[in-house]
């Protein structure tokens, strides 16, 4: 478990490398992100060959910045499930031909799984790639400053940071709970009802603690301080020329 705790923050420990992507505008970065990820999404279901294009972000963003691709596809997989079961359901309904392929049919069905685990594929490879070059503080204030609702921002925050506090307690939990169990194998399941009740109560305690701290080291939701970084000429000529190609994707028809 601890080593899934590290896992969780490998990614932004890579953000504080020092590429060219690293040293664009978190802003830009940000904004790039949501017009890529707008334009990918608004393709319909059929439309798998016009999303091939777009390959060029996640692709060219990790060469630049020296990317380990493998780290990126283990967390994309973890989505792979959810993709496929959205899409066997069109499979399975939707099963008029839509072309042959050396005289075999593929369905429209078909045609939409393939295109729901592409779309998929570019939209979280392009969320890794944010969070891979920018530092997580740094995503944070360009929501402020793009003023991005301030209680959605403020959950975004204490969810991600939170999130290592309840893997800790639950870790602590099952070595204690081992040690008393006699050498038993996982948690039992006649105790799993209150072992979740102490989890939650545990980590509410241990939240409110950190919380607490952060106050008193001055933490304030209300009164955080703004980015003070300007915008260059090629954090401007980055945001414009990833923007066009977007655009240019979805308007050219081929």
């Amino acid at each position: 478990m601890r080593d899934r705790i590290q896992e969780l923050y490998a990614l932004e420990q890579l953000s504080g490398g020092n590429s060219c992507v690293h040293r664009l505008h978190p802003t830009v970065k940000l904004l790039t992100t949501v017009f890529f990820i707008i334009t990918v999404v608004s393709f319909d279901r059929y439309a798998f060959g016009r999303l091939i294009p777009y390959i060029f972000y996640p692709t060219l963003m990790m060469a630049l910045s020296e990317i380990p691709y493998i780290m990126l596809l283990k967390r994309f997989l973890v989505t792979l499930p959810f993709c496929l079961f959205a899409g066997v359901t069109n499979v399975i309904f939707d099963n008029e031909p839509a072309f042959l392929i050396g005289g075999v049919a593929v369905s429209y069905g078909l045609v939409s799984l393939f295109t729901i685990l592409f779309r998929t594929y570019l939209c979280v490879m392009a969320l890794l790639v944010l969070i891979s070059v920018t530092p997580f503080s740094e995503i944070t204030k360009s929501m402020r400053r793009l003023k991005a609702p301030h209680i959605f921002i403020v959950i975004f925050e204490m969810t991600y940071r939170y999130i290592a506090v309840l893997f800790e307690e639950a870790y602590s939990m099952y070595i204690a709970y081992t040690l008393r169990s006699a050498g038993a194998k996982g948690i039992r399941i006649k105790d799993m009802g209150s072992f979740v009740g102490q989890l939650v109560l545990r980590s509410l305690d241990r939240a409110e603690r950190v919380y607490n701290a952060m106050k008193c080291r001055g933490y304030a939701l209300h009164n955080l301080p703004q980015s003070t970084r300007k915008l260059t000429h090629k954090d401007l000529i980055f945001l414009a020329v990833t923007c066009f190609l977007c655009a240019a994707f979805r308007c050219i028809v081929f």
